[in-house]
């Protein structure tokens, strides 16, 4: 393991790589439940999304510790997925087929621009400045996540967000606000205790977190306090075995194939602008997420650049265009690498320990999927606090600098897109340093790069 990964040259061990492998998957483990919920909803096997989702995440990880050597862990993205049903399937009429077609198209274009290095100049050409504001507004961003995921934070029609009303709840009779409530509550008293386990400098403190905040959740729903309500979209964290043999692939397996034939009725315009919306948010968010993620573990050199990224963007391109042949929607990336990262995971083994938790919850997934989003929240809420010491690191006295890696913190919570808080930055960038004349420090390959960000707003 020393030869393959060069642990002491990362200055890690074989246990903080195990324990940072397995903070990752109980952090991301949730996309194992909610991926196929919202792919079933477009007419696809649930069982099959799951299996495919389990194998592709397996399949890409592997491949990012064993030919990146680096710590991330991917999985069906977010976002994309939601994309997939509600707008291509949902929005245009399409089947899943040919949304799955678009997605392998994708993959296949995603892995020639990395093959010819078109995404590592990509990642080399955007500025240390926008990196540090990037991994900070990752931060934010996952925290965000976590508050709604806990259901601490709501929409609301007037001010657009708000807290939970907690005075509400428990008002003699028993409905989903008492559900929130009791998971927001679990929530903070997970970020809590993961604080105090920081505090005394324990080890997987964020893991551990993540267990104790898991059984608190098991003592409530067996005391009546937390009560599941699979309409209301809670549902029991209490595993209904342990074994179980992994759903076939059939029903997905090799089906976007049919879409091809689709493209023919819904015109190859509809297909291209379904495939480059595909592209273009997967290309992003797979930037900002490894730009956020190294710069969290200091993986970053004295120029913003990362050793291996090419072979990096290289799994996340061979994962998307797997991921659709089994039947999942695109697979990149997953900002919760950074728990890992934070518990101490440097090289590849890392990763693998992670893909090899993803095929073991083919066989396990009763118990993983159970594992309930108050319990990950405050791993991700901490993440996102350590996280926020990058903030420090932007010159703030250039605005130049400074201005659009504010841009980029504060457009990923606010517009709930890493790709949208790069863009903002770049453009930004390029722009103030036009106008105030520092037009040396835009290089070509980041005009290109802001050029089709505006295009983008124009034309998809």
């Amino acid at each position: 393991m020393e030869n393959f990964f060069k642990l002491k040259e990362h200055k890690t061990t074989v246990k903080t790589e195990v324990l940072a492998g397995i903070t990752t998957f109980m952090a991301m483990a949730y996309i194992l439940a909610v991926n196929p919920s919202i792919l079933s909803a477009s007419g696809m096997d649930w069982g099959a999304v799951f299996s495919a989702t389990a194998l592709s995440s397996a399949v890409a990880t592997l491949c990012m510790g064993l030919i990146a050597n680096m710590p991330f862990a991917l999985s069906a993205g977010m976002g994309l997925n939601a994309f997939f049903t509600y707008t291509v399937v949902f929005g245009m009429g399409a089947s899943w087929q040919f949304a799955l077609a678009a997605v392998f198209t994708e993959g296949l274009i995603f892995l020639l621009l990395s093959v010819i290095n078109v995404r590592e100049a990509m990642f080399n050409a955007i500025p240390l400045s926008l990196k540090t504001g990037v991994s900070a507004g990752i931060g934010l961003f996952i925290t965000i996540i976590a508050l709604i995921n806990a259901h601490i934070l709501q929409d609301n029609a007037s001010t657009l967000v708000q807290l939970i009303p907690f005075h509400q709840a428990m008002d003699g009779e028993y409905n989903v606000l008492d559900l929130q409530v009791c998971s927001a509550v679990l929530c903070l008293v997970g970020v809590i205790v993961t604080a105090f386990l920081m505090y005394k400098k324990v080890n997987g403190s964020i893991l551990f977190g993540m267990i104790i905040t898991w059984l608190l959740g098991i003592i409530c729903q067996l005391i009546g306090v937390y009560r599941p309500n699979p309409d209301a979209g809670f549902y029991s964290v209490i595993p209904s075995g342990i074994v179980s043999m992994p759903a076939s692939l059939a029903p997905t397996f090799g089906k976007f194939t049919e879409g091809f034939a689709e493209i023919s009725t819904k015109g190859v315009m509809n297909f291209i602008v379904v495939m480059v919306s595909f592209l273009f948010v997967d290309i992003f968010d797979t930037l900002g997420t490894l730009i956020g993620c190294a710069k969290a573990g200091d993986m970053l050199n004295k120029e913003g650049r990362l050793h291996n990224v090419k072979y990096a963007l290289l799994s996340d391109a061979i994962g998307t265009t797997f991921g659709a042949a089994a039947g999942t929607s695109t697979v990149t990336t997953f900002v919760e690498s950074a728990s890992g990262v934070q518990v101490g995971g440097r090289t590849g083994l890392t990763a693998i320990v992670t893909a090899i938790l993803f095929l073991l919850a083919m066989f396990l997934w009763p118990i993983f999927s159970v594992i309930p989003s108050f319990a990950t929240a405050p791993a991700l809420i901490m993440v996102g606090f350590l996280m926020m010491k990058n903030v420090a690191d932007v010159p703030w006295d250039d605005v130049t600098e400074s201005l659009p890696a504010f841009l980029s913190i504060v457009a990923m919570p606010f517009f709930y897109s890493i790709s949208e808080g790069i863009a903002f930055g770049v453009i930004s960038y390029v722009v103030v340093n036009m106008i105030t004349g520092n037009s040396k420090k835009v290089t070509p390959t980041l005009f290109v790069i802001a050029v089709l960000f505006v295009l983008k707003y124009i034309l998809v």
